[in-house]
């Protein structure tokens, strides 16, 4: 998969799991927000932020600053440097491998903010049932028959979590049946498939036609319990405390590794 669309689908998957961060914890004012995803193989990238209040609008809070950020694999500890501001990132793409725990640690306010995660094994044996499905569904209904489109395997040995990703490349959102909204400039979407090892894509739960790059990534529970906390979803009558493996701050720091195929769906 080339590394810039790698980027394009991972920084929507960001935004959709992090907003909540700042705004729902009613119980960390004064806390920083971490948002660091680790990648094998890759730099390092970690974001700091300032809580947001519950009447704020922004997607992020103000960004924290000047701080020392240090990540350690057990036996070698780096030090990120603050590139722009609010993010701290290492060139050093070697670093980061599979099965090593990697902690995270900085002060601020007086505390010592850390956090531990795992980098996971890259995803095997990643196959599709079917290259390319044409489905005609009944446009004059809200709802027509739920058929299954298409079966994705993999092999799970360790019951680890995984994630698939959608990424639509021709950049088109025609739905794939009636009652479908088009959101306009979103071309990705994502199916939890939990410690499965099989998928089975379902017309009711697939929004749009189009050629596909499926990424199959295999997480850790942090970032699974981030994916189902935003997916209950929050507002000022329903508050919720989005997970976080942060102490003396909150958000995420996480890993995760990824495989891909190319699947196409057709009128």
């Amino acid at each position: 998969m080339k590394r810039n669309l790698y980027f394009i689908w991972l920084t929507g998957i960001i935004f959709m799991v992090t907003t909540g961060c700042k705004k729902n914890n009613l119980n960390s004012t004064g806390q920083p927000v971490v948002q660091a995803y680790l990648l094998a193989g890759h730099p390092i990238r970690v974001n700091l932020y300032q809580q947001k209040s519950l009447t704020d609008t922004a997607n992020y809070g103000p960004a924290i600053t000047g701080q020392q950020l240090y990540i350690s694999d057990g036996s070698k500890q780096i030090q990120l440097t603050e590139t722009t501001k609010g993010t701290y990132t290492s060139n050093d793409s070697t670093f980061l491998v599979s099965g090593k725990t990697y902690s995270l640690s900085f002060k601020y306010l007086s505390q010592t903010v850390s956090a531990k995660t795992v980098m996971p094994y890259k995803p095997q044996n990643f196959q599709t049932q079917y290259g390319q499905v044409y489905y005609e569904n009944d446009k004059n209904t809200t709802r027509g028959e739920i058929d299954t489109l298409n079966k994705f395997t993999w092999d799970n040995p360790d019951s680890l979590n995984h994630v698939l990703v959608f990424d639509n490349i021709e950049k088109t959102t025609l739905p794939l049946r009636a009652g479908i909204i088009s959101n306009s400039g979103s071309y990705q979407f994502m199916m939890q498939a939990d410690r499965k090892s099989v998928y089975f894509v379902e017309s009711d739960s697939f929004p749009y036609y189009g050629s596909f790059q499926v990424v199959l990534l295999s997480v850790n529970q942090e970032y699974a319990d981030l994916l189902k906390s935003n997916t209950l979803g929050s507002n000022s009558q329903n508050l919720l405390n989005t997970p976080t493996n942060v102490v003396n701050g909150i958000g995420i720091f996480t890993a995760f590794q990824s495989d891909t195929l190319s699947f196409i769906l057709r009128y």
